[in-house]
């Protein structure tokens, strides 16, 4: 008895997994259209933080590059494809500054892209996942590239250069509006 369990448990978790995805993606888009205040220290640490995430991304698909054909360099476009993605949803942002505040509130289009991004890619992996189990075989798909597992360091890359090009604009932002503490001998300080 305690043997089946096991697969009860597991079978449970599963179906958890598959309810908590779409709710994930829904909290994650209602975050990304909110209005947000840019709280000096949380931009600066989360630059930081964004920063170093990065450079383990990337030190992860050099060495990942010894067994999949394809990581770095994807790792390294999705990078700078999720920069540029950054800058564009910088300009569509809605900045409010006064009171020595500074709220900020991201392009509602944008957001959606980007879950709608992720949804696909999982939707995907879902159905080449389906189709390997029943057919036996990799699943046809439009565009060759996406099958293979290189092409999860586009998506990772991208999802990781967005957020970061846009914290580093919002740190600029904070910068020009003069919010940022100073200390001694004059430099910035977060």
């Amino acid at each position: 008895m305690p043997l089946l369990l096991l697969p009860f448990a597991l079978l449970l978790l599963l179906a958890l997994v598959l309810v908590a995805l779409p709710l994930g993606l829904w909290l994650r888009l209602r975050s990304g259209r909110a209005r947000r205040r840019a709280h000096p220290l949380a931009v600066t640490a989360n630059v930081a933080l964004l920063a170093a995430s990065a450079l383990l991304f990337v030190a992860g698909a050099l060495v990942a590059g010894l067994w999949i054909d394809g990581a770095a360099p994807n790792a390294a476009a999705g990078l700078l494809a999720g920069g540029a993605l950054g800058a564009v949803g910088l300009r569509l942002a809605r900045f409010e500054a006064g009171g020595g505040m500074l709220h900020y509130t991201g392009n509602a289009w944008l957001a959606s892209a980007l879950v709608l991004l992720v949804a696909l890619r999982v939707a995907l992996a879902a159905w080449q996942a389906w189709h390997r189990a029943v057919e036996g075989v990799p699943a046809p798909v439009p565009w060759p590239w996406l099958a293979t597992p290189a092409s999860l360091w586009g998506f990772g890359g991208l999802l990781l250069g967005y957020p970061l090009a846009f914290m580093l604009g919002v740190r600029r932002r904070l910068r020009k509006l003069g919010m940022l503490r100073t200390r001694a001998f004059g430099t910035r300080w977060p």
